[in-house]
């Protein structure tokens, strides 16, 4: 789930209660559902383009709904040079004692063949993190068989307490190279983000410096987004 303005980078989160004790309240956020619809310079997925080439505009958008109790479920979707992507998701996020946690499944599917497995339409994973304060943590688990085996996990760092709008995120790829037959160089990256608000609209920019590819990349990427609260 993708957007810098993308769901892919929404710190959602799962709560682990081994106690009796711990208080669990809901997702801050009101019931309802809501739209949104975006532009960006390129589409960047975890370090790697998501087109042959750099500079390659994306349109992107979808709709949510979230429950008082913390549920949430929504459909996005975002083009890609000659193909489109469309994901699934439908998750829990709230707070555990002062710690927003929660839980996702995510399915990506593609009108034509992805990168992570020869053949296959469509992907599947299972995202957990958890944050308190400004660092946050995320943990990404391949869940589909017909896919090269993976674990994504990043770490996320709020800078606004030092830089108003600034963030900070490491984050890799690591891949069992001996699933499917199917090889696939191990990725990282790190993403210096800033995002504001423009005349209600949401503005991200974000420089990318990756090593997904043969060689090691920098993108800088533009992203201008707008949220609609439909019911």
């Amino acid at each position: 789930m993708k957007k810098a303005f993308q769901l892919k980078t929404l710190l959602l989160s799962m709560a682990v209660a081994g106690a009796a004790t711990i208080a669990v309240a809901p997702a801050t956020a009101q019931a309802g559902v809501s739209a949104n619809v975006g532009f960006v310079t390129d589409y960047i997925f975890r370090g790697v383009n998501q087109s042959t080439s750099k500079g390659s505009p994306a349109l992107q958008g979808g709709f949510d709904y979230e429950h008082d109790s913390g549920l949430f479920a929504g459909v996005w979707a975002s083009t890609m040079d000659k193909e489109y992507e469309y994901d699934l998701y439908a998750g829990w996020g709230g707070s555990v004692n002062g710690f927003d946690l929660g839980i996702m499944y995510t399915n990506y599917s593609y009108t034509d063949k992805v990168a992570y497995a020869p053949g296959a339409s469509s992907f599947e994973e299972v995202n957990l993190s958890a944050g308190y304060g400004p660092v946050s943590v995320g943990l990404d688990m391949d869940v589909d068989p017909d896919v090269t085996n993976y674990v994504h996990y990043s770490v996320s760092l709020d800078a606004s307490a030092v830089a108003e709008g600034v963030s900070l995120t490491y984050g890799a790829t690591m891949t069992d190279r001996n699933s499917a037959g199917y090889k696939a160089k191990d990725a990282g990256y790190l993403d210096v983000g800033y995002a504001t608000d423009v005349e209600g609209f949401d503005l991200g920019v974000d420089v990318i410096f990756s090593d997904a590819n043969t060689d090691d990349t920098t993108y800088f990427v533009v992203g201008l987004s707008k949220s609609f609260d439909l019911m």
